[in-house]
């Protein structure tokens, strides 16, 4: 078993977190503004009930995985829900636990603030996932619908 650490991102971790980010919307042959990446860096680190977090894994010092949470109201609980919005393991990093790790601290720090829903979205295609997402939590059965 692989020793991971997770932390919550510092300022520091600028560089891996893009990094990491980036190969991230690449695998969902997602490319976004400079723009974007500078509002998403910001926000991680704005204070607010409803900023996004985020989390960073380490494997010997290294990162090699990350995920962006944030908390929202439902109208079916008083506690909010939380969504795990990006989860991310480095390829040479999958299979070790990274991925599992993550969640797992998701969820804990959502259990701090007394919120017991944490969900995400993942691709139908996105078998590698799926295969974690079916062991550590249950498939709702809901389809998602968009607007653009």
């Amino acid at each position: 078993m692989t020793d991971i650490t997770i932390r919550p991102l510092q300022l520091a971790d600028h560089a891996e977190w893009r990094r990491l980010w980036t190969a991230y919307l690449d695998f969902y042959n997602t490319v976004l503004p400079e723009s974007i990446y500078e509002l998403a860096w910001k926000r991680l680190f704005t204070d607010g009930e409803f900023e996004p977090k985020g989390l960073i894994a380490l494997v010997d010092g290294k990162a090699v995985g990350l995920t962006h949470y944030l908390y929202h109201r439902s109208g079916w609980s008083e506690a909010n829900n939380c969504y795990l919005q990006d989860l991310f393991a480095d390829p040479a990093a999958r299979g070790k636990g990274v991925g599992a790790a993550l969640i797992e601290a998701v969820k804990q720090e959502a259990g701090k603030l007394g919120v017991t829903n944490v969900y995400w979205m993942t691709h139908e295609t996105n078998a590698t996932a799926r295969k974690l997402y079916d062991r550590v939590a249950r498939r709702t059965g809901f389809i998602e619908y968009d607007l653009l």
